[in-house]
């Protein structure tokens, strides 16, 4: 399967149908990754099928073996829509034979991207190659890029996902033994340049000293409505007390997506001891109906038992003055720990998902070692 990038790229990715419940669904492939599709409407010769927690579908009519139509987001401000194509049986996201390997991926990378105005923003690159195989993904100070898997062709690298709601291709040669250069297409038309430089030592800013309180502030305060529209407020007594952890997110945010299904088993086990986690989504409607209702979706396809309120908008100078306490928001998500005395006693702004292997793990541990400090104080 593939989608048709405006600058003539494709960007190709993996679904899989499977027999469950005594009816097909479809997985999207990205690596390790496996994301169910069971939202799947026939009409005709022609399938809807839901993208997950998203407000996006892809749309198509089907031909035999080949399925031909368009991936559209719902929620844009403006129309988006991307061609698409795709052929039964096959397996390869790329060449099936591909050029015999001839450069080493593998290892640590540090990145600069630069997009078409020349803004540019570092990144950490991680690959893991097993000859032509090639995983790995890129982190930045803002979120990482997932689940990424592709190939070696010759001396091209080759990596792409699709996770319902993000399209990506990334493609690189080497400039020398230690240096490579690259593009990057993004969904419908989205376009950047890449180079990258070996070091394993390469490193980006603490996600701990991003995003902190302004001067004069040791706290937070809102109130903002739940998914029933009732108000509820960081002063209520449910959290009074209690260690609290603040999660800014949105349902169409795949970062989100991934911490969310951190957070939801770990609230589970641990709402006992005296620990609450508080979800303010910032969601890409103004309407109150249409952002609790893709809220309530996210909710249910996660397993979330946690308190979700619906925030304000996916605008981040608008989820700032919805925080007045916080320098900026700077990333969905951006994830805030309170002790028990209501004070705030760390930011985190981003977040590194299980597709950045140990990048993960030390988060995972990171914020283990956090909680437990909190809720151990009296």
């Amino acid at each position: 399967m593939a989608l048709q990038h405006a600058q003539g790229q494709q960007i190709p990715f993996l679904m899989e149908a499977r027999e469950q419940d005594k009816k097909t669904v479809l997985y999207l492939v990205n690596g390790e990754e496996r994301i169910l599709l069971d939202d799947i409407r026939w009409q005709g010769d022609s399938v809807k099928i839901g993208l997950h927690i998203f407000d996006a579908d892809l749309i198509a009519k089907v031909d035999g073996a080949q399925m031909s139509g368009r991936f559209v987001k719902n929620d844009t401000a403006t129309p988006y829509s991307v061609p698409f194509t795709a052929e039964h049986g096959l397996k390869n996201r790329f060449a099936a034979q591909p050029a015999a390997p001839a450069f080493n991926y593998d290892g640590k990378w540090e990145v600069l991207f630069t997009d078409k105005q020349g803004k540019s923003y570092k990144a950490i690159g991680v690959f893991e190659q097993q000859q032509h195989y090639l995983t790995g993904t890129f982190l930045t100070e803002t979120g990482d890029y997932r689940y990424l898997e592709g190939q070696v062709d010759g001396r091209q690298l080759k990596l792409s996902t699709f996770d319902g709601n993000h399209a990506y291709l990334f493609t690189a040669t080497p400039t020398s033994e230690n240096t490579l250069q690259g593009d990057f297409y993004a969904g419908m038309s989205g376009y950047e340049s890449w180079t990258a430089r070996r070091n394993e030592n390469a490193a980006l800013a603490s996600a701990d000293t991003l995003t902190y309180l302004k001067p004069g502030y040791t706290s937070l305060s809102f109130t903002f409505p739940n998914l029933e529209g009732k108000p509820v407020s960081l002063a209520d007594d449910k959290y009074k007390g209690k260690v609290v952890i603040v999660q800014l997110l949105g349902s169409w945010c795949p970062n989100c997506m991934d911490e969310t299904q951190f957070l939801a088993p770990y609230y589970d086990k641990h709402k006992d001891r005296g620990l609450e986690i508080i979800g303010l989504g910032f969601e890409r409607s103004p309407e109150f109906a249409k952002a609790a209702a893709r809220l309530q979706k996210m909710k249910e396809r996660l397993g979330v038992n946690y308190d979700l309120l619906v925030a304000g908008t996916s605008d981040k100078q608008a989820a700032a003055k919805a925080l007045p306490a916080l320098n900026h928001v700077m990333s969905f998500p951006t994830t805030i720990f309170i002790g028990r005395d209501g004070r705030v006693r760390k930011i985190h702004t981003g977040f590194s998902g299980p597709g950045t292997g140990k990048y993960y793990e030390a988060f995972v541990a990171d914020f283990n070692k956090t909680v437990e400090a909190l809720l151990a104080e009296k």
